[in-house]
């Protein structure tokens, strides 16, 4: 059975859209903010839930305020003990869900935090238009709130 044109285009979408998933995490491992802001649109749907404990949680639109998002969470946290890993990479057009988990150290308190997360990503012409994190973030705010003495 012959493959047909509209078949080719929405596999050639995935694949682009899996190509620009990829630059991101390569530029999230590498640190590098600059690459960042280049893989986000000019204006992006951001959700990750407002948290007021976390200083790295807040809203976001522009691909400079995204992509700071990093260097935030950087400023905050223990490097040497952030993990974080992929268990699932799914790519429907432009569309792309990644799931895993999570764990870091916040550095002001010392606490750890840990759990799983769900991101979804929709890279259109080439830039990431959405980003949407779904995260255990009861964990994140106790990680982040002083303990009392």
């Amino acid at each position: 059975m012959p493959i047909k044109s509209a078949e080719v285009n929405a596999s050639s979408v995935a694949d682009a859209t899996r190509y620009v998933v990829q630059e991101f995490l390569a530029a999230r491992m590498a640190g590098d903010v600059e690459r960042l802001v280049a893989l986000f649109a000019d204006d992006v749907d951001w959700l990750l839930a407002e948290n007021p404990a976390v200083p790295w949680i807040r809203a976001r639109s522009t691909g400079a305020e995204c992509a700071a998002q990093f260097t935030e969470l950087t400023e905050h946290t223990v490097a040497e003990e952030a993990r974080a890993s992929v268990d699932t990479f799914l790519v429907d057009g432009t569309d792309a869900v990644l799931m895993g988990h999570v764990s870091g150290t916040v550095r002001a308190t010392g606490k750890s935090y840990e759990g799983p997360f769900a991101l979804r990503l929709t890279v259109e012409e080439g830039r990431i238009t959405r980003h949407h994190l779904y995260e255990n973030s009861v964990s994140i705010a106790e990680a982040c709130t002083p303990s009392r003495t």
